[in-house]
């Protein structure tokens, strides 16, 4: 075990480098910086001077090399626009988009996973087909039509939850539905297939012959081994739903770091752009990692790969 996380550790920071690496080069690659912060209408002493304050006139090596240096410090220089400190401004709103991640892959994984037993129990019923039907028109759905939906719905006309905001938990109900509802499908077709493939295993045969009750061969054997794989589509999921909260919560105005990359995008605040870029990759491939290592641990054959 302890080799198989090593492994996993390392392939982790080779890939965290090389986000970090694209996502440095990329901002440089797409114009020139400087004078996309000074302003197409600035003099050429203007840009020049520009160039010369954010350092922008070194080599790109060396560019990348002291921003790479200082990020691993957490120190990712100063925004352009807002004038504070990098790190401040994605620690005032990380909270935000962590909960609305955490709080959208726990509904999700609430609705799907049970779904998807009950769909497998229920092999070809109608049961199983309104799942899958429900499953089809959840992944066919934008997520930002249904966001706009629930707004029209609960806030418009029943007035039930606000429009609005991150200040109670009322604020986070829509923008969890409206996230989580797009993780649904995958994880309820993965845990029905996966349950499907185990009750029709040796090992479930001989616990139903051996008196076993209809509950422990269900959740205590098959549910067990059919949810593995749904870890790791859960680890990918909330990395998806971190990059990708930038959508609801604009529509939601939830000042999350999908707001912030949002603005910082429209305002050609590359520092900013650049951290929130580096910073979710992270999380996503620290969630990941943790995926591996849970499905190390509930299936032994996995340390070999």
């Amino acid at each position: 075990m302890l080799n198989f996380a090593l492994r996993r550790v390392a392939v982790a920071f080779c890939v965290a480098f090389t986000v970090a690496v694209f996502s440095f080069f990329l901002l440089h690659l797409s114009g020139d910086l400087a004078t996309a912060i000074a302003g197409a209408e600035s003099s050429a002493a203007q840009i020049e001077q520009i160039r010369v304050q954010f350092g922008l006139d070194q080599p790109i090596a060396t560019q990348f090399v002291e921003w790479l240096w200082k990020a691993m410090y957490l120190d990712f220089g100063r925004s352009f626009y807002f004038q504070d400190q990098v790190t401040t401004l994605i620690a005032g709103r990380l909270g935000v988009t962590m909960t609305l991640g955490g709080l959208s892959l726990g509904f999700a994984l609430l609705i799907a996973i049970p779904l998807g037993v009950l769909a497998a129990i229920k092999r070809d019923t109608w049961v199983d087909r309104v799942a899958l039907t429900i499953s089809v028109f959840g992944q066919a759905m934008p997520s930002f039509w249904f966001a706009l939906t629930l707004i029209l719905i609960f806030a418009v006309n029943l007035r039930w939850l606000p429009v609005s905001g991150s200040g109670t938990w009322q604020h986070f109900v829509m923008p969890v539905i409206a996230l989580g509802t797009y993780a649904m499908p995958a994880i309820m077709r993965l845990t029905r297939n996966g349950m499907l493939d185990v009750l029709s295993s040796d090992y479930i045969r001989t616990a139903r012959a051996k008196g076993l009750r209809t509950g422990t061969v269900l959740f205590k054997h098959a549910l067990r081994n059919a949810v593995i794989p749904v870890v790791g589509l859960a680890a990918v999921q909330l990395g998806f739903m971190l990059g990708g909260s930038i959508v609801i919560e604009t529509i939601f105005s939830l000042h999350g770091l999908g707001h912030l990359a949002w603005e910082a995008i429209s305002r050609n605040d590359y520092p900013v752009v650049q951290a929130v870029v580096l910073l979710l990759s992270v999380v996503y491939i620290f969630v990941t990692l943790v995926a591996d290592l849970l499905n190390a641990a509930l299936d032994p054959r996995m340390r070999s790969n």
